[in-house]
């Protein structure tokens, strides 16, 4: 081998290993932003259903006045979960802690016969029970997103790009609700 062709040989790598390197930084960026882009989708369904809870709320006080613990239990999860710059992991536990404070709520209700048959309180749940579906598809599409990062972040080769320029593993958005968990009842 002459020194010409050894040194085009090393030049070919050098040129082949800058392309992947390109190529793997580019895949860690494009899953992270799609990461943070499916976050703001969640964020927009929760902020979505945060602002239908008051109006719930005003029309079961127009039928259950006299439930005021259940009322401010409502209001401090709402207020909890509506704090801007949580983490997944805060935002999960935040909503969890609101959705069990609605639960107290609809249960309530179930105690007053023309608030259930009320036209207004129908399509506040409508809206909600629609709401909550969104945000569990904006949920699995962001952490499909999540899960694809991490993989990136913990694989080889990607693995050490993302070290070597701070890519880190980005946290599931989970529900902890055992109703949701829980395999529906089926009976013949």
């Amino acid at each position: 081998m002459t020194p010409g062709t050894t040194a085009l040989i090393v030049l070919v790598v050098l040129v082949v290993l800058a392309i992947l390197v390109v190529v793997q930084y580019n895949g860690l960026v494009r899953v992270r932003n799609l990461v943070q882009e499916s976050w703001r989708q969640v964020d927009v369904e929760l902020t979505r259903r945060h602002e239908l809870i008051p109006n719930l709320v005003e029309t079961v006080k127009g039928y259950a006045g006299h439930e005021k613990a259940v009322f401010e239990e409502v209001a401090r999860a709402r207020s909890a979960a509506v704090g801007a710059g949580a983490s997944p992991e805060q935002q999960a536990a935040q909503e969890n802690e609101l959705t069990h404070a609605l639960g107290r709520l609809f249960a309530v209700a179930e105690g007053y016969p023309v608030l259930r048959a009320s036209e207004n309180f129908q399509q506040l749940q409508l809206e909600l029970s629609t709401t909550e579906d969104r945000i569990a598809a904006a949920r699995r599409f962001y952490n499909a997103n999540v899960r694809d990062l991490n993989t990136r972040v913990e694989s080889f080769p990607s693995n050490l790009l993302a070290g070597a320029f701070g890519f880190a593993r980005a946290e599931y958005f989970e529900v902890e609700d055992p109703a949701v968990r829980q395999a529906p009842t089926v009976t013949f």
